[in-house]
């Protein structure tokens, strides 16, 4: 990812964070009797935050061997339940764990199901009409996974095959677009989640699967597929990364970036993110990413500590 294009990615994402912020201000809020938002109240009244995870986007989001939902995304999430705590003056908060996929994340969300969705979601201006995003958390974007010795090191080489992506995903609304660019009569079809469409192309049924390039690397690591597989071709979209949550609540849009600031201020989120893209995963697989630099800005940016302007 070239670096102007990236630093044009992440100024758009906090354009977009900035914006979100901004309009969930000129909203009316309905505060509960101790003027916490609704979301924070409603939390306040079960002692639980509902945390939304998805079962197969590895390393963000996934079950471990006892099928207990883990990953990077989850353990942002737990930072921002820790801030809800203070905020709700409860420490003792539980956390119930709803499932949900790319197709149904968002409704989840706006249908007050989940509380945070902890999972692989971007942040793009068109989501955030309709829902809120925490700051940037990771910088993906589309690529292909195909089989080893396939003839196919780019889109072109899709000319009428077969490609499939998973519902409700930006790589779905990407590759329809880069087939109407390049008139590839492309055969698009859909899965209801990554691991699905992991198998249509180990099964034969498609000749390729597009989504998010961590999200291939991760799949290929935790199959054990990587004499298998490999991830071809130029970035064919480009998607920041963020924990979703409901829009029009400023309190609670605040308490969230605060939880970033405070691992960003104790040198927490480079750490955290090594844990689970360079360490060996709880479920064996390394996926051995290293931070890139564009990331690595972003979260330079969340410390507010006296030493991080010396």
């Amino acid at each position: 990812m070239g670096q102007t294009l990236a630093r044009s990615v992440i100024g758009g994402f906090l354009w977009l964070a900035a914006a979100s912020l901004l309009a969930t201000t000129a909203f009316a809020q309905t505060v509960g009797s101790e003027g916490l938002s609704p979301t924070l109240s409603a939390i306040k009244t079960a002692h639980t935050v509902r945390l939304g995870y998805r079962e197969s986007s590895p390393p963000f989001s996934f079950l471990d061997q006892s099928g207990r939902p883990i990953g990077y995304s989850l353990e942002l999430c737990e930072a921002i339940v820790e801030e809800i705590g203070v905020e709700v003056d409860d420490p003792n908060l539980r956390t119930d764990y709803v499932k949900v996929t790319s197709d149904d994340r968002i409704d989840a969300v706006l249908q007050n199901k989940i509380d945070l969705e902890c999972g692989s979601t971007t942040a793009n201006a068109e989501r955030g009409k309709r829902v809120a995003f925490s700051p940037l958390m990771f910088v993906a974007g589309t690529k292909l996974m195909v089989p080893k010795g396939a003839p196919i090191s780019g889109v072109a080489d899709l000319k009428g095959r077969t490609v499939v992506v998973t519902k409700g995903t930006t790589n779905e609304q990407a590759m329809h677009a880069v087939d109407k660019k390049l008139s590839l009569g492309l055969n698009i079809v859909t899965a209801p989640d990554h691991e699905q469409s992991f198998r249509m192309v180990n099964d034969g049924k498609a000749d390729a699967f597009a989504t998010d390039d961590i999200l291939l690397y991760g799949l290929i690591a935790r199959h054990k597929a990587q004499e298998y597989f490999r991830v071809v071709g130029d970035y064919l979209s480009y998607d920041p990364y963020g924990i979703m949550f409901r829009k029009g609540e400023p309190q609670l849009a605040a308490l969230v970036e605060r939880a970033f600031r405070k691992l960003g201020s104790n040198r927490d989120l480079v750490p955290l993110y090594n844990k689970w893209f360079t360490a060996r995963l709880p479920t064996g697989e390394r996926l051995n990413v290293p931070i890139s630099l564009q990331l690595e800005e972003a979260f330079r940016a969340m410390d507010d500590s006296p030493s991080a302007n010396n």
